[in-house]
């Protein structure tokens, strides 16, 4: 099972931004990423017009697969919502390191974007009992302080502090 590494934070605080720039400056350095996003509504990855959405939706096919010579797909229905750690397990457990974005009510290990341009209080709270589940907050308040790794949106190189601490965690 691959080490799993959350992404969180409020509405527009630049989660996915950062999930793409962190698994790109993974990448770079040489680490398979895998990433899960975790949405809160259903969703179709096929427009209506394609024959793997008939497949799904017209057919009511338990299980899709689309396939081309340089991606494949599985679109499957499911009664119960899988975990971040089980979706690891089952489709990428060959990762160095899987990506999450949200889970915020997970016991996962995570990294808050906390932008008081977006939000005036984090969802990091030191006195919570996930407190200790942060490993590093990104942000943008140059007073803020937590007992994790503050990390500045200042610093050009943010995200490559950021990779530092994500790699710490595929190097125990």
């Amino acid at each position: 099972m691959p080490p799993l590494l959350t992404i969180v934070g409020r509405k527009h605080s630049g989660k996915t931004t950062t999930v793409v720039r962190l698994a790109a400056a993974l990448r770079r350095r040489g680490r398979r990423v895998m990433t899960i996003k975790h949405g809160s509504h259903t969703f179709n990855i096929d427009p209506s017009t394609t024959d793997t959405y008939r497949h799904y939706h017209e057919g009511e096919a338990e299980r899709v697969a689309m396939v081309s010579p340089d991606k494949f797909a599985l679109v499957m229905r499911w009664s119960e919502e899988l975990g971040p750690r089980e979706i690891a397990a089952r489709y990428m457990s060959d990762a160095d390191l899987v990506l999450c974005e949200g889970f915020k009510g997970s016991d996962l290990p995570r990294v808050e974007i906390f932008r008081v341009a977006a939000h005036p209080t984090p969802l990091y709270d030191p006195t919570h009992h996930t407190a200790d589940l942060f490993r590093a907050i990104v942000t943008d308040d140059p007073t803020f302080q937590a007992s994790c790794a503050v990390i500045p949106l200042s610093d050009p190189a943010w995200i490559d502090r950021l990779a530092d601490v994500a790699e710490a965690m595929i190097d125990g």
